[in-house]
């Protein structure tokens, strides 16, 4: 390839480029090379955090199944979960979350026979076979779901106190040690925060 009309490193050599247009064109290209580089910097992700605050089966659902699916699409997610939702974590509690048949306008049983003896037991057992039959995910698949994608499951360090918790109690992976003021940073920087 020849050289010969190509614009030398101090200006034009090619009669038939104007000067100006060259000057002009070089400094746009300049300008876009800074705009790139500068772009490279730049943290345009996406964050969400959400607070999980109650620990019942049907609100354990909607802090992991947000979280999990934020993440898949690349964002950077934080759930914070403090008081009874932190039963969400506990390795063990988890595995026998309940749901109550008293204050769900959506049961179909009325207050007065929700609180009849055993009758959260038996909407726990009515909405646990829904979800086995329906093949939705456990809580525990949903921990472990989160946690693979990323999602930063946090357990509220004065919660553990107060429920005389043990860090070992958790699943693995749980941050825990985290206090109210780091989440409500992550709150601040966030594009989307949720209470549930």
């Amino acid at each position: 390839m020849s050289t010969e009309n190509e614009p030398s490193a101090a200006g034009v050599t090619d009669p038939e480029i104007d000067p100006a247009e060259f000057a002009a064109l070089r400094e746009r290209v300049e300008e876009l090379e800074r705009a790139i580089t500068g772009a490279e910097t730049v943290d345009d992700g996406k964050k969400m955090t959400v607070v999980a605050t109650q620990g019942t089966l049907d609100m354990a659902y909607p802090p992991l199944i947000l979280a999990s699916t934020a993440a898949a699409f690349g964002w950077d997610v934080v759930v914070f979960h403090t008081f009874w939702g932190l039963d969400i974590l506990h390795e063990e509690h988890s595995k026998d979350l309940k749901l109550s048949a008293v204050g769900n306008p959506n049961l179909p049983v009325p207050n007065a026979i929700g609180a009849l003896p055993g009758m959260d037991a038996m909407a726990t057992r009515m909405m646990q076979k829904r979800i086995d039959e329906n093949g939705t995910a456990t809580i525990e698949e949903l921990i472990d779901l989160s946690l693979e994608s990323g999602v930063d499951l946090q357990a509220c360090q004065m919660t553990i106190e107060l429920m005389d918790y043990d860090e070992d109690d958790f699943y693995d992976g749980v941050t825990t040690g985290v206090g109210a003021a780091t989440a409500i940073q992550h709150m601040a920087e966030s594009d989307v925060q949720l209470l549930v």
